[in-house]
């Protein structure tokens, strides 16, 4: 499994930083987010190292659809099943801050269209 010594998701899966996890299958980790957005704000994270969802869907896309399911069995796990926001930044100039591909599942409030 690739992993980078800095990166932070890759702390968090490994266990070497704590985090309250919030479900997780062979391929990916669920975790709330510090900094929540939203009454429920998870953040979905494959275990190996990938900067972004394109390139994990290129890379392995199995892994990719394993956070698929998860992202959606946790908005379940939290009351949301048929209601919530998935989403990834690709790219520093639109909010990625953490080179590791993460979904951002949002639920729990009302969301504007278009975001942002």
């Amino acid at each position: 499994m690739a992993s980078e010594s800095d990166c932070v998701f890759c702390s968090l899966v490994s266990g070497e930083i704590p985090a309250e996890t919030a479900g997780e299958n062979e391929h990916a980790v669920a975790f709330r987010d510090l900094n929540p957005q939203a009454p429920t704000h998870l953040l979905v994270v494959p275990r190996a190292h990938h900067p972004d969802i394109g390139t994990l869907a290129e890379d392995d896309p199995d892994a990719a659809i394993a956070v698929l399911r998860l992202a959606r069995e946790a908005a379940a796990q939290e009351g949301h099943g048929d209601s919530y926001r998935l989403v990834f930044n690709t790219g520093a100039a639109v909010g990625q801050s953490v080179f590791h591909c993460h979904g951002h599942v949002l639920a729990g409030r009302s969301f504007d269209w278009p975001p942002g």
